[in-house]
């Protein structure tokens, strides 16, 4: 099965040497080996933001363009929408591409490899599934 692979992990594998990370990087390496990855647009944009090292920025855009974008539809935004206001009335605050990735990930019934604490919390809201 695909996963929709979120922005931390990415930067893990791409951005740092940190050795904390090594499991998750592992992981990342096991699922692209078996091309299981997916990204789409909002995280690629999010992984590229904050180079001011044009050097740097294009070696790491050359990198991730051996993965092609997961088509994200008029519909994901709309239940991204929908997730966000389910969330919100429940207390739980998130922001704009959070919700668009649970939105595709739920379209196309995958999980989402991601570390960030707040889709564990939006998991019990509107029943995400997280890689594990």
């Amino acid at each position: 099965m695909k996963v929709l692979v979120d922005t931390t992990i990415w930067s893990y594998a791409l951005r740092t040497s940190n050795k904390e990370y090594q499991c998750e990087i592992d992981q990342l390496i096991s699922l692209i080996r078996d091309q299981r990855t997916l990204i789409i647009g909002p995280i690629r944009q999010e992984i590229l933001s904050g180079y001011s090292d044009f050097r740097k920025f294009e070696r790491l855009k050359e990198k991730l363009s051996y993965f092609e974008n997961t088509p994200v539809q008029d519909c994901d935004y709309e239940l991204a929408a929908e997730l966000c206001n389910q969330c919100r009335k429940k207390g739980i605050q998130g922001s704009h591409i959070d919700f668009l990735i649970c939105a595709v990930a739920k379209r196309l019934d995958v999980s989402i490899f991601t570390t960030d604490k707040d889709f564990f919390h939006y998991r019990d809201i509107i029943s995400i599934n997280l890689f594990e």
